[in-house]
């Protein structure tokens, strides 16, 4: 008897989590919170699309994408020297910068994707070192360690930040959200979870996997141009880190794999958390590892994976 279709028996996570969420987003700056607190779920809320675009890579894609700051750092910092020579507005900078994100993801991964096994993500996480070998060579452009200023900002509400990022984020869900339910998402896992069964089906990993690349390069780049824009600057340890590729790939994991959803829920949470316990220092970090290493050992579906066993259970 042949085995049933991968596009047969897989299926995306759906929730009525985003649904209660959006509505509560939305009106958090006006229950009385701090600008401080703001201005703090604003960074979550750029983390939290900086989490979905690595889901639909590795949750639906199945590559191991250690170079996210890569597609972030080539969108933030296009944007801030465009802006910072005089060249365009801060809006077609973030476009721009969006579109050089894209440009360059495709740029590695039409070489990488042609790799098996870990090559993939030890390639995304090379071109993440060689992006900030580039930035330092030519500081005279860059700004270098440093970084470069922006002489422009999105707007000097914090709640209109708050709202451009919340805005961003909802997009970018949306988008996310009807890719994973397309007939292309479900290609997108079958050959993520069986990729020789779905090559023998006539699916072509490599272009497929290159779309799920651009998806995700448009909005991390998006996002990135954008939160450069929210804080006025372009820097190494905010953009081009792997330690924040790192904590990208925490958060997506607590918030719940292969859901979208999940990540972002996991990014907004981690950024939350990381301010939270900002007094204890170094202790800051072994919380947030701990935290992690939790999930992954008792909740290996995330945070929303336990929603969805609850629900079941009543």
């Amino acid at each position: 008897m042949s085995s049933p279709s991968p596009l047969r028996r897989l299926s995306v996570p759906t929730s009525g989590v985003a649904w209660l969420a959006v509505p509560c987003l939305i009106a958090l700056p006006f229950v009385g919170i701090s600008e401080y607190a703001i201005g703090i779920f604003t960074l979550g809320l750029f983390f939290a699309v900086y989490a979905m675009g690595w889901d639909l890579l590795f949750g639906y894609a199945g590559e191991p994408n250690f170079g996210a700051t890569f597609l972030i750092g080539v969108g933030a910092y296009s944007a801030a020297m465009l802006n910072s020579n005089g060249i365009a507005p801060p809006w077609i900078c973030i476009l721009a910068g969006a579109a050089m994100s894209v440009a360059a993801g495709v740029l590695l991964a039409l070489p990488a994707l042609r790799l098996r096994g870990p090559y993939f993500g030890l390639v995304t996480l090379v071109a993440v070192l060689i992006l900030r070998q580039l930035i330092i060579l030519f500081s005279h452009q860059t700004g270098g360690e440093i970084g470069i200023a922006v002489p422009e900002v999105l707007a000097l509400s914090p709640i209109a930040n708050y709202e451009i990022a919340l805005g961003c984020a909802i997009v970018s869900a949306g988008v996310f959200i009807i890719v994973a339910r397309s007939p292309f998402g479900l290609i997108l896992q079958a050959i993520g979870q069986d990729p020789l069964n779905a090559q023998a089906m006539g699916f072509s990993s490599v272009k497929y996997k290159l779309a799920a690349f651009c998806y995700s390069a448009l909005f991390s780049g998006l996002a990135g141009a954008l939160m450069t824009f929210y804080m006025g600057t372009a820097s190494l340890n905010i953009f081009v880190d792997a330690a924040v590729g790192v904590q990208i790939i925490i958060a997506a994991i607590i918030g719940g794999r292969r859901t979208i959803i999940g990540p972002a829920i996991g990014g907004v949470f981690l950024i939350v958390l990381g301010e939270y316990m900002r007094p204890f220092g170094r202790l800051s970090e072994l919380v947030v590892a701990v935290v992690a290493l939790l999930v992954l050992l008792f909740l290996p579906n995330g945070l929303l994976g336990l929603v969805k066993l609850k629900r079941r259970a009543h």
